[in-house]
């Protein structure tokens, strides 16, 4: 699977013997083969896309039918054009044909309407090349990986690896790891990027923004591995990946910060209500969510005696719509069940 994108500065970089400063680490041994195909200069950010399949289809039917209709368009222009330029090519050569132009038998505004009309489709076919034509190029031809591609190798799956990939702000990063600005700045970044509410608000295809690009090949090489067995989906959930001449590869460990275990329980929360809205049982997520806020909001509290009687309330609720609660939520979250929602 493994295929060099980047330069191998890897081999030749001095790294120290002793583990990087918190809150940065030496990323798992099971991502090595992964690690391999990126590029040092860029960083990355991989996780797990449990939004529905159908809802994912649909988002990348809007691009793909734009870029399909993008590319039947110059198509259709290149087959309407190309004869008309290469008459004026071959009269430019001293063979006149009907494009050519006899200045001494024309006045001044026959010239004018059609120097006008020459002008007006160089710079109508100036533009679809330079700016539209790259679109659909990209899409579907792109060497080094495209939405199509993508697509047609992982499909439409329940959970899915996205990778994304910075943009051009990563050549001023500086030196992250020693340098307290730039790791301040730089976490603030990822803290951004890595939102629970963005990330489980938006599929993969939407997160793509003026700071993050998805890298296509990286998606296919991590979902290669998935289907080869050659690492668990669960290792590419929520890992920053970026290099440095110092340690080399690095990840950030996420679970430092006060807010990493709120963050955590919400992303479950937004991914089971992703999960019930696919089977058409979301009111089944408010109604769960409900009877968490009123039955923690009663004198008394909510302890240890409360939360058993109220999660066997919700367990009954869940069965008599057909759902098991335990087993639904092992399916469509993983982790340890937090039937008691996100307290």
């Amino acid at each position: 699977m493994v295929r060099q994108r980047g330069p191998a500065k890897s081999g030749g970089a001095k790294k120290k013997d002793g583990g990087p400063p918190a809150p940065f680490k030496r990323p798992p041994e099971v991502l090595q083969p992964f690690i391999e195909t990126l590029d040092e200069k860029h960083v990355y950010i991989t996780h797990i896309d449990s939004h529905p399949p159908d809802f994912k289809r649909q988002i990348f039917t809007v691009p793909l039918l734009m870029n399909v209709a993008i590319a039947a368009l110059l198509i259709y222009r290149l087959y309407y054009i190309l004869p008309y330029y290469f008459q004026i090519v071959v009269s430019v050569l001293g063979y006149p044909n009907e494009t050519t132009m006899v200045v001494d038998e024309m006045d001044w505004s026959e010239i004018a309407v059609e120097v006008g009309k020459r002008t007006f489709s160089f710079m109508l076919d100036f533009i679809l090349y330079v700016f539209i034509s790259p679109w659909p190029v990209n899409f579907f031809l792109a060497q080094d990986g495209n939405p199509a591609v993508w697509r047609r190798k992982v499909g439409f799956r329940a959970r899915e690896v996205v990778v994304r990939r910075s943009k051009r702000w990563d050549e001023t990063k500086g030196d992250v790891v020693n340098d307290s600005t730039a790791k301040s700045l730089f976490t603030g970044r990822i803290g951004v990027a890595t939102s629970p509410m963005l990330i489980n608000e938006k599929t993969g295809y939407l997160l793509m923004n003026a700071d993050w690009d998805l890298d296509w090949a990286a998606m296919v090489d991590a979902t290669t591995m998935v289907d080869k067995k050659m690492a668990a989906i669960e290792a590419f959930k929520l890992v920053v990946l970026f290099y440095h001449e110092e340690y080399g590869w690095l990840c950030v460990d996420m679970k430092l910060g006060e807010n990493a275990q709120e963050d955590e329980r919400r992303r479950q929360v937004f991914a089971f209500r992703d999960a019930l809205a696919a089977v058409d049982k979301e009111d089944l997520f408010y109604r769960w969510i409900e009877i968490i806020q009123f039955e923690s909001s009663q004198p008394g509290g909510f302890g240890p005696e409360k939360q058993e009687q109220v999660a066997k309330q919700i367990r009954e609720m869940f069965d008599k719509q057909g759902i098991n609660f335990d087993e639904f939520w092992k399916e469509s979250v993983g982790g340890e069940i937090t039937i008691n929602g996100p307290m």
